[in-house]
């Protein structure tokens, strides 16, 4: 079966960085639409950043500037690099899959397959 597995979260000061990772197996995520959603307490999982099966990508506007995903064909690794994390990026990070080159309206009901998560803290 298609597995997704993050990595790369963990705790960081304001103003630092980090690069998720989201490793497939079972799936070639380079004929796939991706993407990055998160979800803090107490809220809805909101989409971070898409790209689809040709490169294009899109962010919330909350993030554009600051973060970058990106896919590593050869090692069918999904990325995403945050830069500049504010307190209000703290959530649980997920990526997403779809056997679709493009979705139009990429809300988390449109995703099939899904990573555990990966949690992302940010201090003041």
């Amino acid at each position: 079966g298609v597995q997704l597995v993050e990595s790369g979260g963990g705790s960081v000061q304001a103003g630092g960085s980090l690069r998720l990772s989201c490793e497939a197996s079972g799936y070639t995520l380079s004929s796939a639409y991706m993407g990055w959603f998160r979800q803090a307490p107490g809220k809805e999982r909101e989409g971070v950043a898409t790209i689809d099966s040709v490169g294009s990508t899109s962010y919330a506007d909350s993030v554009k500037g600051r973060f970058t995903v990106s896919l590593d064909n050869a090692q069918n690794t999904l990325y995403l690099q945050m830069n500049n994390l504010k307190p209000e990026d703290s959530a649980v990070y997920y990526c997403a899959a779809d056997y679709r080159s493009y979705i139009s309206s990429p809300s988390p009901a449109e995703f099939a397959y899904w990573g555990q998560g990966t949690r992302v803290t940010v201090s003041s």
